[in-house]
């Protein structure tokens, strides 16, 4: 489906001129969301990215799914916008050791944090993956801006991820769409046989 274009760090795996789409929406503090993450590193990746059988038939965006209901879950989507933009190349990375550690930004643990304590654990968590140069600039694209309901640097892109999801009806985390439409079979429990098998079912170039 259509990218924004300053969001093209989000295709984590394949080549980007693949012609099968797999869109997984995910959301940061979700757990079945984190699981889904790692079977994506584990099992999907290696199928679609260089060397894998489906190099250049099937690439992978991550879609950013805000759920409101949890409560930091636009912090965190924030952050991983905010990476896209200081260091596209670490995306999927810092991706991957937020959902490692979700469970610090659950409503418990983040109860009774303000939000600059929270972006502030978020850009510890961007040390972990990023420069020092890159972490300064992920900082300023988090500082909210002087007017008094501005947002910060990066909720344009914010919008865009919540329109998107929003005019397909996704919902709920994990929601995946296989080009285009949402494949409801796909569940974040699946291993290397359910995704070996759904792609050599679904592959047709």
């Amino acid at each position: 489906m259509a990218l924004q274009p300053s969001l093209r760090p989000t295709i984590i795996a394949g080549a980007h001129d693949a012609p099968h789409t797999l869109d997984i929406f995910l959301d940061y503090v979700c757990p079945f969301s984190a699981k889904l993450s790692f079977a994506i590193d584990n099992v999907l990746k290696p199928l679609v990215d260089v060397g894998g059988l489906y190099y250049g038939k099937v690439k992978v965006i991550m879609r950013l799914q805000v759920q409101p209901w949890h409560a930091t879950s636009t912090y965190t989507h924030e952050a991983g916008l905010a990476v896209v933009r200081a260091a596209p190349e670490q995306f999927w990375t810092f991706s991957l050791a937020l959902f490692k550690q979700q469970g610090e930004f659950f409503d418990g643990p983040s109860s009774n944090m303000t939000p600059l304590q929270i972006r502030e654990k978020l850009a510890n968590i961007a040390a972990q993956v990023i420069t020092e140069e890159q972490l300064v600039t992920f900082k300023d694209l988090l500082k909210l801006k002087p007017s008094p309901n501005g947002g910060i640097g990066v909720t344009d892109d914010l919008k865009y991820t919540i329109k998107f999801a929003r005019q397909n009806g996704v919902h709920v985390s994990p929601t995946v769409l296989w080009d285009g439409l949402i494949a409801n079979q796909i569940s974040s429990s699946w291993g290397e046989k359910e995704w070996t098998e759904f792609l050599a079912k679904n592959v047709v170039v």
